[in-house]
């Protein structure tokens, strides 16, 4: 079985995820999307426009689609992370519909962690407010590689080029100076539908993509031969019978990156070395696998190896460390503190660790940074030192999101407190925020 690079780097899936101020029109959006893609069935737009009717509405309220707890339905408001799948002749799609309020801003980081694209809304009567802010800065942390500017509702400004292009220009500095890769801005109307499936005859002024053709045609880089292969081993296989006497094979999903039988690796945290010697994917025997596959590596040489710990090519390790410096987002809602123990889960490896230091804490309420804070309370994003009780081996976020990132959990009663991102260049992002401020006396933070 052989497969080529181009078929390894080929991709037909995006997930992205949507953000921005309360009554922005996210939902609105994501439901247009659905709509006038044809990504819904008939029986949920009857039960929309049922409910819509029911409200006094002459229109199907395309919010409805996505706010599907009682709660959101009541309050007209996005609660929770709505995750929805649909698909075009080009591309399919994940998209997560995250909340617009502050105590909500947690759920962002949770649709925005695994996104390749976030969809920032604002209001064209307001423009650019401390919410479009918070989530633009939330998307520079966690690396997400493109940031869409949707300036929603231009209908109420009569399709103005001006509104349009002041905010666009606000935003993209501001986006530009947190490191944001790659910036569009597109003008809408998720209510009339203009630009986010079909070009609007509103807005000649614009020769641009609509939503969709961009979210149809945006470059996903997923070339899996430049990506640091790691392998989490999930479980040893040691089937003992007559047929298989001397099997072992360690089963689990490959992380990033590719494997091949023959290639020398290493055992961490041990740094023991061997080769690859078979790789059974699907009861059958190949030469190559990549991510996200599962499957089962068989080596050369009898080591010690059990669950959580981590397979990489041997002149290509992760560093193996009992101190880890990282950015989290705190998402429970009781504090984390310094001297805290907790447990930290990192891909199919959970150790025993302790909060040694919280040197910074990215206050989102004015996007400015404190210094030793002493606890993250829920939706803080801060530094933190944790001291693990056993090495681990992790990539910097920047250069991995599946290895470099890990979870803080209470080791109580196992609720997640905190996400966690690995290395030190999150630091430099607080920094570029706390600078924009300075700059910019006219944002009145």
């Amino acid at each position: 079985m052989t497969t080529t690079a181009e078929q390894l780097s080929a991709t037909t899936l995006l997930r992205f995820a949507t953000a921005g101020s309360v009554d922005d029109g996210k939902s609105t959006l994501v439901g247009r999307l659905l709509h006038d893609s044809k990504s819904i069935l008939t029986d949920q737009l009857e039960a929309v426009e049922q409910v819509s009717l029911s409200r006094g509405q002459e229109a199907p309220d395309l919010a409805l689609l996505t706010d599907g707890l009682r709660a959101e339905r009541e309050q007209g408001i996005t609660i929770d992370v709505a995750y929805r799948y649909f698909a075009t002749t080009r591309r399919r799609f994940i998209l997560a519909d995250t909340p617009g309020h502050v105590q909500y801003t947690r759920n962002m980081v949770t649709g925005a962690s695994t996104a390749e694209l976030a969809v920032v809304l604002v209001d064209a009567r307001n423009g650019v407010v401390e919410q479009t802010r918070r989530h633009a800065a939330v998307a520079a942390l966690l690396r997400v590689p493109h940031v869409v500017l949707a300036v929603n509702k231009m209908d109420l400004v009569d399709y103005a080029e001006p509104v349009f292009a002041a905010i666009a220009e606000e935003f993209t500095a501001y986006a530009a100076s947190l490191g944001v890769p790659e910036i569009t801005a597109i003008p809408i109307s998720a209510l009339a539908g203009d630009n986010v499936v079909e070009p609007s005859a509103h807005m000649d002024w614009y020769g641009g993509p609509t939503v969709l053709e961009h979210l149809e045609t945006v470059p996903v880089s997923h070339d899996l031969t430049a990506c640091h292969a790691r392998f989490p081993v999930q479980y040893v296989i040691r089937p003992q019978t007559a047929e298989h006497p001397d099997y072992r094979g360690y089963a689990g999903q490959i992380a990033a990156g590719v494997f091949r039988v023959g290639e020398a690796v290493s055992v961490l945290p041990s740094g023991r070395t061997t080769t690859i010697t078979g790789i059974d994917a699907l009861g059958e025997s190949v030469d190559i696998a990549w991510a996200p596959q599962s499957v089962t590596l068989r080596l050369a040489d009898d080591i010690d190896i059990s669950r959580g710990d981590l397979i990489a090519p041997a002149t290509d390790v992760p560093p193996v460390t009992q101190d880890i410096e990282a950015t989290v987002c705190h998402v429970a809602d009781q504090p984390l503190s310094v001297g805290q123990r907790v447990l930290l889960k990192h891909t199919t490896r959970t150790v025993k660790a302790i909060v040694k230091d919280i040197p910074s804490r990215l206050t989102l309420d004015d996007l400015s940074q404190h210094p030793a804070p002493g606890q993250l309370v829920a939706n803080d994003i801060g530094r933190v030192v944790v001291r693990t009780a056993e090495p681990l081996a992790l990539d910097a976020y920047e250069d991995s999101r599946r290895t470099g990132s890990f979870l803080l959990i209470d080791p109580a009663d196992g609720t997640t407190l905190s996400a966690g991102m690995a290395g030190a260049a999150f630091a430099a992002v607080a920094e570029a925020v706390t600078q924009a401020a300075d700059d910019d006396a006219e944002w009145d933070f």
